[in-house]
């Protein structure tokens, strides 16, 4: 029982980073309360390895 409480716990903590991150750093603005959460989740966007646009045309090719 104590496993299925903490896995539920991380389930909720995972998914209230999403929602903050969809919410204000993916938009550009500042996290009201934890700056230093925004702070973060920006780091690890922009951290994050893209796709340029030739990358994709050659993906959409081939």
């Amino acid at each position: 029982m104590l496993y299925l409480t903490l896995a539920m716990l991380v389930c909720l903590l995972v998914a209230g980073g999403v929602v903050l991150y969809v919410a204000y750093p993916h938009r550009g603005e500042k996290v009201p309360g934890v700056p230093w959460l925004g702070d973060a989740l920006g780091k690890a966007a922009s951290g994050a390895p893209t796709l340029e646009e030739d990358e994709l045309e050659i993906m959409r090719r081939g």
